[in-house]
């Protein structure tokens, strides 16, 4: 990584936020740790807050990248398309641990910028998990189900692991940041919502090897 870099900034201030948190870290702290000059911070990102709000967009826009191109499948049913955005969406997190832990907290606490991420990213993410559904249930693939309140279970499953790493890892004694446990998990995710979309075709077997 080179000095200088605004990726090298990006990186150091995850990581700083993620341990003294957004308030306790300082600007100084980040240059340090990137080993820059803290004007390259000003440069870069303006301010603090500024470096905040690029972390929030590099997360939801790769985010949604993902998201989308699980959703290129749903021609093939709305099934595969659920799983495909599933599997995309599991491993972007583990693949971006840090950052992920650190803005799944930052969205626990009620600022401007958390109410302008959700008014954006949030409902189109809500909009592509409605659609699949809403496919899915009219095509006599899924069961009648709530789409709200499936939603807010699947969002659960895919950050649960992410935002408490510190359990998983000490309690649980699995490693969210590892494919190991991206590819187990995965399989426990699809266990579940066969489940819940179609649990008369669901066979009994094991996802765990």
């Amino acid at each position: 990584m080179k000095k200088n870099s605004k990726e090298a900034i990006v990186q150091a201030a995850i990581s700083l936020f993620n341990t003294n948190g957004f308030h306790g870290t300082s600007i100084r702290d980040i240059a340090k740790k990137a080993e820059v000059n803290a004007a390259n911070i000003s440069y870069y990102f303006q301010s603090k807050e500024g470096l905040l709000e690029y972390c929030f967009m590099a997360y939801y826009e790769n985010y949604l990248i993902e998201l989308e191109k699980g959703m290129a499948n749903l021609d093939d049913g709305a099934f595969p398309c659920l799983k495909k955005v599933i599997e995309n969406l599991v491993n972007f997190h583990y693949q971006n641990s840090h950052l992920t832990r650190f803005i799944l907290r930052e969205l626990s606490v009620d600022s401007q910028i958390v109410r302008e991420m959700m008014s954006t990213y949030s409902v189109k993410e809500r909009y592509c998990f409605t659609q699949i559904l809403e496919i899915g249930m009219l095509q006599k693939e899924f069961n009648k189900i709530n789409i709200n309140y499936f939603i807010l279970q699947l969002k659960s499953l895919l950050s649960m692991p992410f935002l408490n790493s510190q359990y998983i890892s000490e309690v649980l004694h699995i490693f969210p940041h590892e494919k190991y446990f991206a590819e187990k998990y995965l399989k426990e995710i699809y266990q579940w919502v066969e489940s819940v979309l179609r649990p008369d075709t669901l066979q009994s077997k094991t996802y765990i090897s």
